[in-house]
């Protein structure tokens, strides 16, 4: 059975930063597309940043880009988050999302998610 484990979320100042973390298991995502998603409390889940598998190509949210760095370690099955300068519209909850074939802001591309994990930014 495959499971996505996200952990790291948690409560940050604004101007903040918070590394999350996310562990795949029970399928090897060596060769798949990952990355993250939120949701705001009542807001659509949104795209955050992919990477791709081999040469670890990235793609990032316009409201990321440049606060936000995605990374993996396919030897240890995992994708990371590094989140910096955190704002207050950046609080939701991160969700991992894995085994999409190309690098892409699509949720419909990733076949297999994590429960999430929260990440509430205050003043």
């Amino acid at each position: 059975q495959v499971h996505l484990k996200e952990s790291g979320g948690g409560l940050v100042q604004v101007g903040g930063s918070l590394s999350l973390s996310c562990e795949a298991s029970g399928r090897d995502f060596s060769r798949s597309a990952m990355a993250w998603f939120r949701q705001a409390p009542g807001k659509e889940r949104e795209f955050v940043a992919s990477i791709t598998w081999s040469i670890g190509a990235t793609y990032y949210a316009d409201s990321v880009k440049g606060r936000f760095t995605i990374s993996r370690d396919d030897a240890k099955n995992t994708v990371s988050l590094q989140m910096n300068s955190l704002q207050l519209e950046d609080t939701a909850t991160y969700f991992c999302a894995g085994g999409s074939d190309w690098l892409t802001d699509r949720d419909s591309s990733y076949g297999y998610w994590g429960q999430g994990t929260r990440v509430t930014v205050s003043s």
